[in-house]
């Protein structure tokens, strides 16, 4: 469906960005994957502008989605935001799949607001995160065996903005991705998140769900050795590492109050590491091994 006389989605644009994401997009891949992985990019972001926007109605937002997923699939007229991607998926023979996970995710925000428990949070991930990883495997032709490591590092990236962001969610969008059961089980609540400092119980939550990423974190650890782009290798191990690296500042720190995102010099750290994490896991014997193992 179009939206002829309503706002459009570039009109709904916040202008971020791939350079001001949390995790790097794109920076260590061969030129001749970055533009269509850019384009993937800048869809997504249009869309995540339109389920963000702060005076859209959920109606507003619904239709906008569906009229960018009209024109990524050609069932409605092109749009500005979808048609760089239209065009990278055709010249690669690609359907839209991972792009409409995405906007699916997307309409999910716009619908719902609160999350059951860690299930209910990993189901929004598997739309809102691991199609991501998918795209850029599928582009780069690989296995998709390595899905299996790529989708826990996705959920995990996920999972750690909702916690750096959980008080900007909550007071702007009235959004709380903290999972029910979990606030509950550490008596902690909504209204917590709504403060400028976390209560011990909200801060217990934190640590708990920070814990809950590390595991996922821990089971996409292989996942740079077991990709059979070298340059793909080292930015998922870039990733990897700046990820574990928030984890830990999440464990320490109160979001609510305090820094939990990366300086420019971290963010530089983790990626010196992560491209020695990368250099060691592909060392001749172990990446061969590896793609063996999760073949």
């Amino acid at each position: 469906m179009s939206n002829p006389k309503g706002t459009s989605a570039t009109e709904a644009r916040s202008g971020k960005g791939h350079t001001d994401e949390n995790f790097p997009v794109a920076r260590l891949i061969h030129p001749r994957h970055r533009g269509a992985i850019l384009a993937f990019y800048h869809f997504v972001r249009a869309a995540d502008d339109v389920a963000d926007h702060a005076t859209l109605t959920q109606d507003e937002k619904l239709r906008l989605l569906d009229g960018l997923d009209d024109s990524l699939t050609g069932r409605g007229p092109p749009d500005r935001e979808a048609e760089p991607l239209c065009v990278a998926l055709a010249e690669r023979g690609m359907p839209a799949t991972h792009a409409q996970d995405l906007l699916e995710a997307f309409r999910l925000d716009a619908r719902k607001s609160r999350y059951r428990d860690w299930a209910d949070l990993m189901h929004y991930c598997s739309l809102s995160a691991m199609p991501v990883g998918r795209f850029v495997l599928d582009i780069h032709g690989e296995d998709r065996a390595t899905w299996s490591a790529s989708d826990p590092l996705c959920a995990a990236l996920q999972v750690i903005n909702h916690l750096q962001d959980c008080g900007k969610d909550a007071r702007d969008l009235d959004r709380v991705y903290l999972p029910e059961d979990a606030l509950a089980r550490h008596g902690a609540s909504v209204i917590d998140l709504r403060s400028t400092q976390a209560t011990p119980a909200l801060l217990a939550t934190i640590r708990d769900l920070a814990g809950r990423s590390a595991g996922l974190l821990a089971d996409s650890a292989a996942f740079p050795g077991r990709v059979r782009d070298r340059r793909l290798g080292l930015e998922v191990a870039v990733i990897q590492t700046l990820a574990e690296a928030l984890v830990g500042k999440l464990k320490s720190r109160d979001p609510l109050s305090e820094r939990v995102h990366a300086t420019k010099a971290e963010a530089l750290g983790s990626a010196v590491l992560g491209v020695g994490r990368a250099l060691w896991q592909r060392r001749p014997g172990t990446r061969s091994l590896r793609i063996g193992a999760a073949r």
